[in-house]
């Protein structure tokens, strides 16, 4: 089982609060940690730009803000080099085409992730394969056309792909986790996950159970921080890891055997 942190934008612009987010992601058994990484300006859309939002830093346009809580390169280039300080990999999904070259050039990523969002834009899809790394899909709010399309378009480079549903918090009657078969049985080339925005640790237990290959969940230090991503991330990030990880041991290999420690149970209750 492969297990991502994603930290997201929870650091609320805080280098030093990432590094507490990727240092909990270690202690908590985490393989990697993910982040974000945008242009606002070419992301916001234009009738958002301008809008006013109240923040932990005052009154500001909903531009100001996402520019108020976004790292620079050389940021991002140390949160890299403190996590594989650490020995995980480093993961960012970024979400406009300048941002890829941003990372491509300076930053040594492990994976590009392609958020739900981003699923169907072709030709940013195509700009990741392009890189020569591997890349994760999310597939949140996508038709089952829409995901056919997005896989051709990353071709070879795509690893993992992720059953997801992209509210926050996920309601229990639209996580859909058998969809994790349904993408072990259409792309039997790639390894099918899930990344969890439901609020506690059931859906990626049962993912784990129904065979998911890669959980990647959101990860926070205090769930009442500023930020929409907080209230669907999770706070006893071991608890949850322990978790998948026994799960993970308790899946076997589903050969039918008799243990050793039923054989005096055996010797015991069987006449023959």
């Amino acid at each position: 089982m492969y297990i991502i942190a994603e930290i997201g934008i929870n650091h609320n612009g805080s280098e030093n609060h990432a590094k507490k987010l990727i240092k909990q992601a270690y202690k908590s058994g985490c393989h990697a940690v993910k982040f974000q990484k945008r242009n606002p300006d070419l992301c916001v859309p234009e009738n958002q730009k301008n809008k006013i939002r109240d923040t932990p830093w005052g009154e500001m346009t909903y531009l100001e803000y996402k520019w108020k809580i976004e790292f620079s390169v050389e940021q991002y280039q140390n949160l890299r080099d403190y996590t594989k300080m650490l020995g995980m990999d480093f993961i960012v999904s970024c979400w406009d085409e300048q941002s890829v070259d941003d990372i491509e050039l300076n930053v040594e990523v492990d994976y590009h992730k392609v958020a739900s969002a981003l699923a169907t834009d072709i030709s940013f899809l195509k700009k990741l394969a392009a890189t020569g790394k591997l890349t994760i899909l999310s597939t949140g709010m996508c038709t089952p056309e829409q995901v056919d399309a997005a896989v051709i378009a990353l071709g070879d480079s795509l690893k993992y792909i992720f059953a997801c549903t992209s509210t926050y918090p996920s309601a229990v009657d639209e996580l859909n986790l058998k969809y994790i078969h349904t993408l072990k049985d259409t792309y039997p080339h790639i390894k099918a996950g899930f990344s969890n925005h439901y609020s506690g640790f059931d859906a990626s237990i049962a993912a784990t159970a129904l065979g998911s290959e890669c959980i990647e969940f959101h990860i926070t230090d205090d769930r009442t921080q500023f930020g929409t991503d907080q209230s669907a991330s999770i706070e006893n990030s071991e608890g949850l890891v322990d978790g998948i990880n026994i799960v993970t041991r308790m899946l076997g290999d589903g050969v039918k055997r008799v243990y050793d420690s039923e054989i005096p149970i055996m010797k015991k209750l069987r006449n023959n």
